[in-house]
């Protein structure tokens, strides 16, 4: 199924904005079908009142702003817009963003500026250890912008920064949210030789909706990355994260836990997407908080030690919690093969 919008093309189910659109469905030549819209004026929906963030102030929230900036560093809590940045910040957690904040892809629902990268920064994981330290986190997430152009590089980027919290913060938990590296072996065996606590790649949607969210992924690139990281280092704990309210159907969000918990995926996070602005995909439905219910209780049924599902969850949302849930008591490092 297709449709027409402004005279484009796209596939049915990519684009369900909620606004006054008149719909008439044409039996075309042979088996297909097309959908012929004329887009109305759009019709505000408000957030739910389950989507209401408190604004971000605090000690705390300021504190830290005033460090990521006297540090050169970013963090992706601003960058991809998270709604829980005043949360979080406020007890003195957060993520950093590795390799710059111009990211080599277009990924559709993301606020992460795109563009040609400038040149990595190799005294990046320094700063990045800085920060930890002087925060004095006992779990820190570090991710990254993907670097298509330099996927090695960037691999050794996320290593080093490992290497280097431990070095300054010897007690503090860390967590990595990896790119795809394209599918590169090599790369992700670097950040896996660092052993971090946790290795984390979102999957973000349905196999159906890759090329319009995931610009640049593959589904069973994803799930292959997944699989090897449990394959190269036995025992590592890892984690993805998949984003609902782009189309999607609840059958295909089944088969997706499916597929990770067949992958033997320790922590899955389920959360509401919500588009950073006109320019990004719009939303096809707010899931309520008891769809969010179901929808772990489906997903405990494929084997995961941890599943974190509800309206404002991010990959990093209560991280420290969820690395706790699935670590056993003094943490063992994994071995790498």
């Amino acid at each position: 199924m297709s449709l027409c919008v402004r005279g484009e093309w796209v596939r049915l189910g990519v684009l369900r904005e909620s606004a006054s659109w008149h719909v008439e469905l044409r039996q075309m030549a042979g088996a297909s079908q097309f959908v012929q819209i004329d887009v109305g004026p759009p019709v505000r929906q408000p957030k739910p009142e389950w989507l209401r963030a408190k604004a971000p102030v605090g000690e705390n929230f300021h504190n830290l702003k005033k460090l990521a900036r006297g540090l050169g560093l970013h963090t992706v809590c601003e960058s991809a817009q998270c709604p829980n940045i005043g949360e979080c910040w406020n007890h003195r957690t957060a993520t950093f963003m590795l390799l710059g904040d111009i990211c080599t892809r277009r990924c559709g629902f993301c606020a992460v500026p795109k563009g040609k990268p400038g040149a990595i920064d190799w005294d990046e994981p320094r700063r990045v250890a800085e920060a930890v330290a002087t925060l004095g986190l006992k779990h820190a997430v570090v991710t990254s912008v993907n670097r298509d152009d330099d996927n090695l590089g960037g691999a050794r980027v996320f290593a080093e920064t490992i290497r280097e919290v431990r070095e300054l913060s010897p007690d503090c938990r860390i967590e990595v949210l990896i790119p795809d590296f394209q599918g590169i072996d090599e790369a992700l065996r670097i950040v896996l030789d660092a052993k971090p606590d946790v290795l984390n790649h979102n999957t973000e949607t349905v196999p159906r909706l890759y090329r319009v969210v995931r610009s640049g992924a593959r589904y069973e690139r994803t799930l292959r990355l997944l699989e090897n990281a449990k394959k190269f280092s036995p025992g590592m704990v890892t984690k993805s994260g998949v984003m609902v309210g782009l189309g999607e159907s609840v059958s295909e969000l089944v088969e997706v836990f499916r597929d990770l918990g067949s992958r033997g995926v320790d922590i899955l996070t389920v959360g509401q997407y919500l588009r950073p602005s006109r320019d990004h995909l719009p939303i096809a439905l707010f899931y309520t908080p008891d769809e969010f219910r179901y929808l772990k209780d489906e997903a405990l049924r494929f084997g995961f030690r941890h599943v974190e599902s509800g309206p404002m969850v991010r990959s990093s949302y209560h991280a420290h919690e969820q690395a706790e849930s699935t670590s056993p008591v003094g943490r063992s490092q994994p071995s790498i093969v």
